[in-house]
């Protein structure tokens, strides 16, 4: 069992509002200096106040806290009495991750530990009180053998396999909690729910009756199921709840194609589902319930975007308010008029950013929480006095970040070379330019994820601080804009989706931001293999390339045992979308960096992490041994052998940064300019 650390509460608490409440604002950008960039922490430090949360009746306010250690505590901040502000949760070997009000009284919490990213922790529960009492612990965070084996005490903390689900906010002190069950193959089997008292830790089982394969669950307001989707061999299928039990709605290909999605459960039974209907892009639908037809016109949809988002809720007046959604920035779609004059009201205080007002109950709590963010500028949060109409700062998440030393960043679209559209998001750095600019392609994992966010980003940030333009393609594969763009990336790992990121390279060239003999490409993961795979195949675009994580052979995503690609993934989703092992041999040799790698003649750096289960390092350690064969001497390697699939450890993060800024500066930087020139 993991343990709270007392002695930091007491000392913390008298403290944290002088360093972290009613600090100073961040306005708006001013004019550029000549200044130094900002050192590397600064990118990746801890932030000081993250994602605060009002209590259900708007007093109280919920945070996790950055300390002096790096590790993430929970405070609790008393809008009427600040004096009694607090830590009320922290450890001394995990973070705070996961935070929820059960009720005005009681929050769960789950933890990580982000400075030890080699070790596996399962995510635990705990509960505590908002005055830091009545501490418990509810779901276990790695095994406990001692307390399994033996022992008369009665131990009600469920096994580590369970976690939290969700928050019912219907005035009791229960949350739910879902646990993951494993076929005799050790391969994830389906996931049970049950509805778990966070003061006495007894359980009543929910799922009892329920399909088999559960893999999403779908709660009403009264947090029963109402919806369930289930996962087997490759194939979905979507239920739902009635009066005679669980009817099946659609059934298909979990990975051709896209279906409609259970999303939502209001108070009256209305049924909101996501859905492509009469549209290429996801859009929300309410559901027929007595015909399980959708309806002709969207609830919201987003022109060019997947919708993505949730809808804002107030439990007082039981109604929709309006959407939180992201489409080329984040914004929300109010429903109410009196809402939607708030956003304008608050708009027009905090200009220049995006501003998110979050409340539990919106039509009746005094206070509202307000975010607000720019791509230049993390987010400030803010509380907003509905009566005085006074506006108040919070805090700021990084209060270090000057805006003014940050870079703009914008979406665009241009025509790949078979004209298909490709959002890209440019990254400029500050200050005028006096002509084009040395640039680094910064290519996104996943592949099967959206990459680029309108937002503060640090890896671009620090890139654009080094003035390096930023280029980051959402090359087709990519996901949250629409089912064409998605399908149209199926099996071109090293074609096509290779072709759109060259593709935008020449595309910023051309808008003459870039100078094309100072580019280098870069990457994690599979933007590790993008980098690899674009130095072989278009060398003369790049000068160079740096990537961490990164796949070098695609062979080996699908014969490597130790890795935490499951067999249903294996066996259906990468055939279909990477390539099948046989009818596709050839095409996957020809596009596997590995087997190509006598071609890549131009300097790279690699990093690895030796505790990565998802790239484990031996796609690292082959493909160096394959480029010393090949004789390319221009390879810097870097192992941490502490580290997983990316970089948790503000120490590791100094490192490889400093190592990419002097690796940028040799071949497209300064340094690479003035050698040039002599």
């Amino acid at each position: 069992m993991r343990r709270l650390d007392w002695p930091l509460v007491r000392r913390a608490a008298g403290g944290l509002l002088a360093a972290l409440v009613l600090a100073a604002p961040v306005g708006k950008p001013r004019a550029q200096t000549t200044a130094p960039p900002p050192p590397i922490e600064d990118f990746f430090r801890v932030p000081q106040l993250i994602n605060p949360v009002l209590s259900p009746d708007g007093r109280f306010v919920a945070a996790a806290i950055g300390g002096p250690t790096g590790r993430k505590r929970l405070g609790i901040i008393d809008l009427e009495r600040l004096d009694d502000s607090k830590i009320v949760a922290g450890f001394r070997d995990g973070d705070v991750e996961r935070y929820q009000w059960v009720n005005n009284e009681r929050l769960v919490l789950t933890v990580s530990d982000r400075q030890n990213a080699g070790r596996w922790l399962p995510p635990g529960l705990w509960a505590v009180n908002r005055d830091g009492s009545d501490f418990r612990q509810l779901i276990k965070a790695e095994q406990d053998w001692l307390s399994e084996r033996g022992g008369r005490l009665v131990d009600r903390r469920l096994s580590y396999e369970w976690q939290l689900h969700s928050t019912l906010r219907d005035g009791s002190d229960d949350v739910v909690v879902e646990g993951a069950s494993w076929g005799n193959s050790g391969e994830f089997s389906h996931f049970r729910l049950a509805r778990l008292d966070t003061k006495t830790g007894l359980t009543r089982n929910l799922s009892e009756g329920a399909p088999e394969n559960a893999w999403h669950w779908v709660l009403d307001r009264q947090g029963a199921p109402a919806a369930v989707t289930t996962h087997s061999r490759g194939r979905y299928a979507s239920y739902l709840k009635t009066g005679s039990g669980w009817q099946l709605w659609e059934e298909g290909d979990a990975y051709k194609g896209k279906f409609a999605e259970p999303y939502w459960i209001g108070p009256k039974g209305e049924l909101l589902v996501l859905a492509r209907l009469g549209s290429d892009t996801d859009a929300l639908f309410q559901l027929d319930r007595a015909t399980l037809k959708l309806p002709a016109q969207p609830v919201l949809s987003l022109q060019g975007y997947d919708f993505k988002g949730q809808p804002i809720y107030d439990r007082g007046s039981e109604r929709i308010l309006g959407y939180h959604y992201e489409s080329d920035a984040r914004g929300t779609a109010w429903v109410d008029a009196g809402m939607r004059a708030l956003q304008a009201e608050i708009d027009k205080l905090l200009p220049g950013t995006v501003n998110r007002i979050d409340c539990e109950r919106c039509s009746s709590v005094p206070t509202v929480l307000i975010s607000a963010s720019s791509d230049r500028m993390p987010p400030v949060y803010y509380l907003y006095q509905r009566e005085t109409r006074q506006i108040q700062v919070l805090g700021s998440s990084r209060p270090w970040i000057k805006p003014a030393q940050m870079g703009l960043r914008d979406m665009y679209r241009f025509k790949a070379r078979d004209g298909l559209e490709i959002p890209v998001l440019v990254t400029q750095p500050p200050g005028k330019a006096g002509g084009p600019r040395p640039a680094v392609v910064l290519v996104h994992g996943g592949p099967w994820v959206r990459g680029a966010h309108w937002e503060w980003e640090q890896h671009a940030q620090f890139l654009a601080s080094r003035g390096y333009v930023v280029i980051e393609p959402e090359f087709r594969g990519s996901t949250g804009y629409g089912g064409r763009h998605f399908r149209a990336g199926w099996k071109q790992w090293g074609l096509a989706m290779q072709d759109d990121v060259a593709d935008a390279l020449q595309w910023a060239v051309g808008q003459g931001w870039v100078d094309p003999q100072r580019a280098c490409i870069a990457g994690a993961s599979y933007g590790g293999y993008a980098t690899l795979m674009g130095l072989i195949k278009h060398p003369e675009l790049y000068r160079c390339g740096f990537q961490w994580v990164g796949v070098s052979d695609i062979e080996l995503m699908y014969t490597i045992s130790w890795s935490d690609f499951s067999a249903d993934w294996k066996g259906y989703g990468m055939p279909q979308l990477v390539g099948d092992r046989v009818k596709d041999a050839q095409q996957l040799k020809d596009t596997s960096p590995l087997a190509q790698a006598q071609r890549l003649k131009r300097p790279l750096l690699m990093a690895y992490g030796g505790q990565d289960r998802r790239v484990p390092i031996k796609h690292g350690s082959d493909f160096l041994d394959a480029l010393s064969t090949a004789g390319n001497k221009q390879v810097e390697w870097i192992v941490y052998p502490d580290e997983g699939h990316g970089w948790y450890e503000l120490k590791t993060n100094i490192d490889f940064w400093s190592r990419v800024e002097k690796f940028l500066d040799r071949h497209i930087g300064p340094s690479a300019r003035t050698a040039a020139g002599g």
